[in-house]
């Protein structure tokens, strides 16, 4: 999945002519506290919320003394590198520009929320297991072959590493409810378990963690 496959059709970018009060009632109406700055196909940058407020609103903020997020992907960018800008920079949306620089669209966090939410990691029934241990002694090839010794498979993986520590956490959605014969391979193999979650339990966590994504978002 790239960028110019998640562009949103119904969030519009900012031009230099527009208000403040228009600029902060279509934050509003889109649900972000982000938006770009357009002059015909030229990315101006981002303003926020925080940069409108500290302004005469009724003024158009083209004529505000702004320092603009430049931050922006291009359109055959993975998901991955929209995902890391949004989190470096704290936004909720990031703007997509073709090859030659010009402004084509936007990706908002929600966009790739919904994406996310309808991968097999979350769609698909199954349990979460995850495991830590010393980065050197991580092998992805050799924990799927448990797993799949066991006529299991995994539907995706996480991995999160600490540097600091030379630790690894790997979070693992398997296709299965029951887990008990894996949980038994990783323990015999030395693995230690971190944490596992059957479905049940682990939608309700998400569901939890997703409904306080989206108070914040609406704040």
């Amino acid at each position: 999945m790239v960028a110019e496959n998640l562009i949103s059709t119904a969030v519009l970018p900012l031009r230099t002519s527009d208000s403040g009060k228009l600029a902060l009632a279509s934050m509003e109406n889109f649900n972000v506290r982000h938006l770009p700055i357009v002059n015909n196909s030229q990315l101006l940058g981002v303003i926020s919320e925080e940069d409108i407020l500290v302004h005469n609103v009724n003024e158009p903020i083209g004529s505000y003394n702004l320092s603009l997020i430049r931050s922006f992907v291009k359109r055959a960018d993975h998901i991955y590198e929209v995902m890391r800008l949004l989190a470096e920079h704290q936004l909720t949306i990031i703007p997509v520009v073709n090859d030659e620089g010009d402004y084509i669209g936007m990706v908002s966090l929600e966009d790739v929320l919904n994406y996310f939410a309808k991968t097999a990691a979350f769609s698909e029934s199954g349990s979460i297991v995850v495991l830590e241990f010393q980065q050197r002694g991580y092998s992805l090839a050799e924990i799927a072959r448990l797993v799949e010794a066991e006529g299991a498979t995994i539907l995706s993986t996480f991995v999160t590493s600490h540097p600091e520590d030379s630790i690894v956490e790997v979070t693992l959605k398997i296709n299965r409810q029951d887990i008990h014969n894996i949980i038994n391979a990783f323990n015999r193999f030395g693995y230690e378990i971190k944490a596992s979650f059957n479905e049940e339990e682990y939608l309700e966590s998400l569901q939890g963690r997703l409904d306080a994504l989206m108070s914040y978002l609406n704040v």
